[in-house]
Order: C-alpha cells, then structure tokens, then sequence
C-alpha cells in the first residue's frame, strides 16, 4: 500500500487515515490543494475490493474537485472521503457520527457533502458531530444533484451544439450509464428536451422507473457502450473509457456526471483520434460546488442556478481552444484550471512578501 509513490498523489497536502473501533468506521479523508479556500467534497462509501483501490479512488476525485473549483471560477479548494462499507448494507448512525468526528479533526480544512452512497440524510447525521458538512441544510443550498444534473444538462447541450450544429436536443439519442441523484435528474431533463434515452444501472428499480415515467428503453449493464446512439453520458463510478470501451462505443459526444471517466489521461486522445467530441467530467458536473459556494444567510438560489448554467460557455471555451490549439479537451480543460491557481498562489506570494 503506497501513498507519497502512488501516480495518484500528484502532491496531495494531507491524506489522513480514521478508524473507530465501535462503529466500524474504516475512512480516508484527502485534502489535495487550499491554494483557493478551504477544500470542499463529497463522501463516497464504497465497498473497494482493497485499501489500495480505495486509495487510489480518494486521491484521484481530491485532485479532480481542486481542477473543478478552478475552473469553475468558485474560491473553494479540492479533497474529498471515502468510507470504506457497503452502502447498502453498513450504514448506522454511529459509523456517521463518528465521521463528523473525523471531519471535524480537521478542523475545517475540509468540508464534506454527499456523493455517490451517501446521501443528504446521511450527512445530516454527521453534522451533529461538525459545522464543516455542506450542501444538506434546508433553507440554503440542500442537496446539490440538481444542480449537478442542471450543469451536465448545460455542458451536454454545448457539446451537441459544437459536434452537430444543432441547438436542440429533440430526436437525439442519448445512453445513460447510472441512474443516481444526479443520473436520473439527468434523464429528466433530456426527456423533456425530447431526447430518447437509453439506460442502465445495477438499481432494477430505478431502471423501471426510468422506463416507466420517461420512456427510456433498458438495456443490461455492459451493453450500454455497444448502444448506436449520438451522446454517451457516464453518471456512475470512473474509468469507465479505457481500452475496452472506447471501441465500442458509436457515440459522437461523451458528456456526464462521473467523476474521473478517463481510465488515464491518454485516453482522451483516444477519444479525440475516434472523433468523439469528450466535454471534461469536471467542467460539465461543477454543478453541485458551484451552488453549494453560494451557501450562506444571503443564499439566492435563482442567482447559483444562473451561475451553474455558465457551463454551457465553458465548454464552448475548452471545445473552441481544444480545436484550434488541436490538443485534447482534457488538456485544455486541465490548462485553464492550472492557469487560475498559478495566478492566484503568485498572488498570495506577492502578499506575503509584502507583509
């Protein structure tokens, strides 16, 4: 089991490992970069195969949500937990208590919120524990999926305009890859846009909602990549384009709400070789830290959600630069985040000198 030698770290400031004992919480909070604020992301539980994988997972969303706020535009740094159980059979008040306790060690440093496994509910009992929990409060921010669902939506639509020269989604064709918080808002919003869906996920009941309320044709979980359709939208777990898949699949657009959807970065020049147009996981599904930076007393919903819609023209930003530039979205994406943290760390520089 490695940490400082993993690909992953990419200079990670704090990786801290908690255990209690009597609830039988096994986690992993990382905090990768506060260069903008303090770090900000969700709790993922998962039942990992090993510690390595669960690792592996936690280091690579922190450094994924410090290049989302980046490129967001939000003051809020980069990290993200991982619970090691099985959501679906482990939760119990006392796991949750006890990781408020360990966020709460923190000191605020790190801020938590739900991600996939958890849920609002969950968080809310972690709160009893700590301040530094976000997106649950009724009254401000609350569950952030919509407005993850909102800015994929937005990045999705921008990305079929570039591709198709369309400015409607009607008639297109769109492979949903998990029906979640955020899959399934998705897939409201596509059916309303009269998009035909294609869905899948290991939640049976999910899928038969989908297939009931919005007309989604169900196919099983591995034949989601083979389906002939314009747009794939991953909203499950990552590195799900790799050798395997990308061959696979018929789609022109990759746009969705999963984190780290690139198996390695080199598959996105994969991508790009197969005239696939990919919209960066992290600049489409900035969605939820974009609302949850407007929390406060002065919260104004209707003023994050227009701010959440601001995607679509980020992704026109990275489609345009990518072209010409003729690199990877991927690369551009990374680019302009890069870009606003190295500003902002000289700036800081600059101040502390001049103190």
């Amino acid at each position: 089991m490695t940490v400082f030698s993993a690909k992953e770290f990419d200079n990670h400031e704090e990786v801290l490992f908690f255990h209690d004992e009597k609830s039988g919480l096994k986690a992993i909070i990382a905090v990768h970069d506060t260069t903008l604020g303090p770090a900000l992301g969700g709790t993922r539980m998962w039942d990992y195969k090993n510690e390595e994988d669960a690792i592996a997972d936690v280091l690579r969303l922190s450094r994924g949500m410090t290049y989302k706020s980046s490129l967001a535009g939000v003051n809020i740094g980069g990290g993200k937990s991982v619970i090691i159980a099985n959501p679906r059979k482990d939760k119990t008040t006392e796991l949750f208590e006890a990781f408020g306790r360990a966020v709460h060690h923190l000191g605020g440093t790190y801020i938590a919120a739900e991600d996939v496994g958890t849920s609002v509910k969950d968080l809310e009992i972690a709160r009893r524990m700590t301040p530094y929990i976000a997106g649950i409060r009724e009254g401000n921010c609350g569950d952030p999926s919509p407005a993850t669902a909102w800015g994929v939506f937005h990045g999705l639509k921008a990305a079929v305009l570039f591709r198709f020269k369309k400015d409607s989604l009607a008639g297109l064709k769109v492979a949903v890859q998990g029906l979640g918080h955020v899959g399934y808002a998705l897939c409201e919003l596509l059916a309303e846009a009269g998009a035909e869906l294609i869905v899948t996920d290991t939640n049976d009941a999910a899928v038969a909602k989908a297939v009931q309320k919005l007309g989604a044709k169900a196919v099983g979980i591995d034949r989601i990549y083979n389906q002939n359709v314009d747009i794939f939208a991953p909203c499950a777990l990552g590195a799900i384009l790799n050798d395997d898949t990308i061959g696979r699949l018929t789609a022109k657009v990759v746009a969705g709400s999963a984190n780290n959807q690139l198996a390695e970065d080199r598959h996105a020049g994969d991508l790009m070789k197969r005239g696939i147009l990919y919209a960066p996981d992290y600049a489409v599904n900035a969605g939820g830290i974009i609302v949850i930076s407007h929390e406060g007393p002065d919260f104004d919903r209707e003023k994050a959600m227009r701010q959440v819609s601001g995607i679509y023209g980020t992704c026109l930003h990275i489609f345009e630069r990518a072209e010409r530039e003729n690199v990877t979205t991927a690369e551009i994406a990374d680019r302009i985040a890069l870009e606003r943290l190295e500003k902002v760390r000289a700036e800081k520089e600059q101040l502390a000198l001049a103190s």
